[in-house]
């Protein structure tokens, strides 16, 4: 017996139903997206390795799809290496192209290669694949969506304020309620100058990153793990206890932190965005988290992140303001900011909700049954003109038992089916049924098409 055959690890196949509701969000993401005034933008799944190589740490590096090069690619391979078993090594003379691992490098090489085509500030949107050689498991596979949205070649905080807003937009478009969660690495800084430790910045982040997770006191030892002395320590703590409303945490990260020059200036800038966010009725709520890191080392600025407020999972949107992303391929100085939607987990966020419309269950919104040749053309006639009316329809190809037409119908979840039988073509009017309600009725083309559209 042929053995059954599979995907590779980490990937999926999708259905036409869960295509339908991964449309679904992409659709609804895209709208926003291009209300604002972004454009789309899409880049080759492949990349040479030389623009991927070195842009994502050592451990980056390591999950990097790589691609084999044409024909013989080991007639060019060192034959010591080769015997060697080198495989690192041996890998730069038979690979010079990887798959993309996100969509941020492959749109900073984008930049720096139109700079001259491009008009600034660039506006771009990315919705497509990316691939990572991680290890399989619950929600993280190998290959799967970004939706990124940047605005590169400006560095004014109006462009974090329509990122808010269209993530607001978004989550309320979709219903799901969300936290936003905003710091800026400038008030990080300014907390690692405050304590004393402005050498130790990243290990005092990446710890107070954990906070949420892992509760404040696992948060000092993993800080005395990583050299952070008591006193520092002591000074950190009543900023991690930090309550209040959003203007109550700025005035206490005034007191601790207002005295040093990045945290003063972190501070005035999320001053500035939080006021010209009064300007808009937000649903989202909108809290100020000063352990918020992110990757730190790749933000200069805001820092963003969102979470669902009713679903125990990550972060499902996420970004900020980086001052050199385009300063890995040679051109240094250009600012941008920007986030991500996740697809996936806004996917399960709503499967767990049961937020998906039913609509996106079925593409058919009407099935024609087949009762002969003398019914057809005049079948075809309705078709035609359910169709021209911008309604999805289908004729079914076969005669076949009623029965067996409206099971199709109902596995399908198709919502109307049209029965035309002798009585239906002499009198022109189709038998119209509402597989919802059970509800049939003997109406004109006209009507029906009507009653479809409610």
């Amino acid at each position: 017996m042929a053995q059954k055959p599979s995907t590779p690890k980490g990937t999926r196949d999708f259905g036409p139903g869960q295509m339908s509701r991964r449309n679904y969000i992409f659709s609804t993401i895209r709208r926003v997206f291009e209300k604002y005034g972004y454009q789309p933008i899409e880049t080759p799944a492949m990349e040479n390795l030389s623009s991927l190589l070195g842009k994502y740490g050592e451990e980056g590096d390591k999950l990097l799809f790589k691609v084999l090069n044409s024909g013989d690619y080991l007639s060019k391979a060192d034959a010591e290496l080769l015997a060697d078993k080198d495989s690192l090594k041996l890998s730069t003379q038979i690979t010079e192209k990887g798959l993309r691992y996100d969509l941020t490098v492959p749109f900073a090489r984008y930049v720096v290669q139109h700079r001259d085509e491009i008009t600034f500030p660039f506006k771009r949107y990315q919705m497509q694949p990316v691939w990572r050689a991680d290890r399989p498991q619950k929600g993280r596979y190998r290959e799967f969506y970004q939706c990124d949205v940047d605005v590169i070649g400006s560095d004014s905080l109006l462009n974090e304020v329509d990122l808010i807003r269209m993530i607001d937009e978004v989550f309320e478009n979709l219903q799901i309620n969300v936290v936003v969660k905003l710091n800026n690495r400038k008030i990080l800084s300014g907390i690692a100058q405050a304590i004393g430790a402005p050498e130790q910045m990243t290990e005092i982040t990446v710890a107070m990153d954990k906070l949420d997770k892992i509760g404040d006191e696992a948060v000092y030892a993993e800080l005395r793990e990583r050299g952070i002395s008591g006193e520092s320590i002591e000074l950190l703590k009543p900023v991690l206890k930090l309550e209040g409303n959003n203007e109550e945490r700025l005035a206490e990260l005034e007191k601790l932190i207002g005295e040093t020059e990045d945290g003063a200036k972190g501070l005035q800038e999320v001053r500035t965005i939080l006021s010209y966010l009064e300007a808009f009725d937000l649903k989202t709520v909108l809290e100020i988290d000063q352990s918020l890191a992110r990757g730190l080392n790749y933000y200069t600025g805001a820092i963003i992140e969102v979470k669902a407020a009713d679903v125990q999972i990550g972060s499902i949107c996420g970004g900020g303001r980086y001052d050199n992303l385009t300063g890995i391929f040679g051109w240094p100085g250009v600012s941008g900011v920007g986030v991500s939607f996740g697809a996936d987990r806004i996917y399960d966020v709503l499967t767990e909700l049961e937020l998906f419309p039913q609509a996106t269950e079925s593409f058919t919104r009407v099935l024609i049954t087949n009762f002969g040749e003398e019914e057809t053309p005049f079948a075809l006639q309705v078709l035609r003109q359910l169709q021209h009316a911008g309604i999805a329809s289908e004729l079914y190809p076969e005669t076949a038992k009623l029965k067996k037409q409206m099971k199709y119908a109902d596995n399908k979840n198709i919502p109307f089916v049209v029965l035309i039988g002798e009585e239906e073509r002499l009198s022109g009017k189709p038998t119209l049924k509402n597989m919802h309600s059970g509800e049939q009725l003997n109406v004109s083309i006209d009507e029906m098409i009507r009653r479809i559209h409610q």
